[in-house]
């Protein structure tokens, strides 16, 4: 059961890669199927096999030669292995669906928003009602979660939404120009009606201090050897913090409430 659900979320993984790809451009993920990105050729079933047909075919089109980027296959490995740890976790469970399914939406986010620097509207619209949802369907049922039940979602949505768009504003009155887009809004609307309100705000403040570390020890160092190195002049790259919430939202999701509770110990003495 646990292979079905890797394979089961491979699968997922694969349809999450066709999103990834035409959502930013504003197309349908249905139709037209498949196409190698050089010649322009359908794929056949056989060369749409998730991570095995890239593997087989070595990251080329069969008709072309053309390269198919890896990040196919790693997002369908990932897909996978979310499915899989989520089995192994909470089993059959709507929890289990909850975490996989979350999970889920927050790599196709976390990837498109890398990749395009827009998050579409169709991952986290689709993410704000399966949160409300599967909220409402645990209530009805009497089922215990970590995620938010009903009212909290409604108002973690709302929290999530207010803070980073006071961020946002923030931001670009520092920086006198747009500092973040909508879709950091949809997104923590999506992630608040996950976690709640509380975790919400925490949420921000994690994925703060992740993109914080990455910038100042990994992007700002690079950045400025690599300008000294052309005798180029060193500018700030564009950070997208969808990135660095997606995450942020599952660690909150699973270790938020010990870090409150941490947090009022420490510093409140509670």
């Amino acid at each position: 059961m646990s292979l079905l659900a890797f394979v089961l979320g491979a699968v997922v993984g694969s349809f999450l890669n066709v999103c990834i790809v035409r959502w930013p451009q504003g197309a349908s993920v249905v139709r037209p199927r498949s196409r190698c990105p050089g010649c322009g050729v359908g794929i056949a079933w056989y060369d749409n096999i998730p991570i095995v047909s890239w593997v087989a075919l070595r990251g080329r089109c069969r008709r072309c030669g053309a390269a198919i980027a890896i990040r196919y296959p790693l997002v369908e490995l990932l897909a996978g292995a979310i499915w899989w740890a989520s089995w192994s976790a909470f089993g059959p469970t709507l929890e289990m669906v909850r975490v996989a399914g979350s999970a889920t939406l927050l790599l196709g986010i976390a990837v498109t928003d890398l990749t395009s620097y827009l998050i579409p509207d169709g991952f986290t619209i689709t993410g704000l009602l399966f949160a409300w949802g599967m909220a409402a369907t645990a209530f009805v049922l009497g089922s215990e979660s970590r995620f938010a039940g009903p009212w909290d979602a409604l108002i973690g949505a709302c929290v999530g939404a207010g803070a980073i768009a006071i961020v946002a504003w923030l931001g670009e009155v520092v920086l006198r120009k747009e500092a973040m887009g909508q879709g950091d809004v949809t997104l923590m609307a999506f992630i608040g009606a996950m976690v709640g309100p509380e975790r919400s705000l925490l949420t921000v403040f994690v994925a703060a201090a992740l993109a914080s570390v990455l910038f100042l020890g990994v992007v700002l160092p690079i950045g400025w050897v690599r300008a000294r190195a052309r005798g180029a002049t060193f500018a700030l790259p564009l950070v997208p913090f969808g990135v660095f919430l997606a995450p942020a939202g599952l660690v909150t999701l699973f270790l938020g409430e010990a870090m409150i509770d941490w947090y009022m110990v420490q510093a409140l003495g509670r």
